[in-house]
C-alpha cells in the first residue's frame, strides 16, 4: 500500500510561484546570469560595431559579412541595441539578467525561425543567410540555457531559493535536523 503526504490549503489561499523574488545579492546563481548577458551581449555590440563601420546600406537585403555573418545597418543597430539591453541585465544582475536571457533566448529562436522562412526572398530585410539562422538558434538556446540555470530542473538543491519558492514545507534535510536548526537553516539561505 502507498502513502503519501497530503497537502491541504485554505479556500482562499493559492500558492504561486513567483519566480520574479529576488536572489540574494551574492547568490552563486547571480554570476551565471551575469556570465550568459556579459558574454553575448558584448559580441553583439561588437558585431553591430563592426558591421556599421563597413557602412553597409540600411535596407540592403544583399548584405555584407562581418565575423563570418552576413549584416546590413539594420541589423547591426538591432544588434547594438539587443547587446546594450543584455550588458545592462548584466550590469543589474539576479533575476533581472535572468529573466532578460530566458526572454531574449525565446525571442532569438522565434526569430532563427521566422527568418528561415523569409531566406532568399525579398521580405528578409536583415539581409539573413543560412549562417545567421544558425547563430540565432545557437544564441537563442545559450541565452535559455543561462537564465534558466538553477531556476528549473528536476534536481534543485534543497537550499536553492526558486526550490524554496515551490517547496514550502521543510526539505527532508531538514526534517531530520529539528525545528530549531531548520529555522536557523532558513535564515541563513533567505
Amino acid at each position: 500500500m502507498a502513502t503519501h503526504a497530503v497537502r491541504t490549503r485554505n479556500a482562499g489561499e493559492r500558492r504561486r510561484t513567483r519566480l520574479d523574488d529576488h536572489l540574494p545579492v551574492d547568490h552563486r546563481l547571480n554570476r551565471v546570469y551575469r556570465f550568459g548577458a556579459g558574454l553575448i551581449g558584448a559580441f553583439l555590440v561588437v558585431f553591430g560595431i563592426l558591421g556599421l563601420i563597413d557602412h553597409i546600406g540600411y535596407f540592403n537585403t544583399g548584405g555584407d559579412r562581418v565575423v563570418g555573418l552576413n549584416t546590413n545597418g539594420s541589423l547591426s543597430v538591432l544588434s547594438i541595441c539587443i547587446g546594450a539591453i543584455l550588458l545592462a541585465g548584466m550590469v543589474i544582475g539576479g533575476n533581472v539578467a535572468s529573466t532578460l536571457n530566458m526572454v531574449l533566448g525565446v525571442l532569438f529562436l522565434l526569430n532563427g525561425f521566422l527568418f528561415l522562412g523569409l531566406l532568399d526572398t525579398g521580405s528578409n530585410f536583415l539581409a539573413f543567410k543560412i549562417q545567421n539562422v544558425f547563430f540565432s538558434f545557437v544564441v537563442g538556446l545559450l541565452l535559455m540555457t543561462f537564465g534558466m540555470y538553477g531556476r528549473v530542473g528536476h534536481a534543485l538543491p534543497y537550499d536553492n531559493p526558486y526550490w524554496r519558492a515551490r517547496h514550502p514545507e521543510p526539505s527532508p534535510q531538514e526534517q531530520r535536523d529539528g525545528p530549531e536548526r531548520r529555522d536557523q537553516q532558513r535564515g541563513q539561505v533567505r
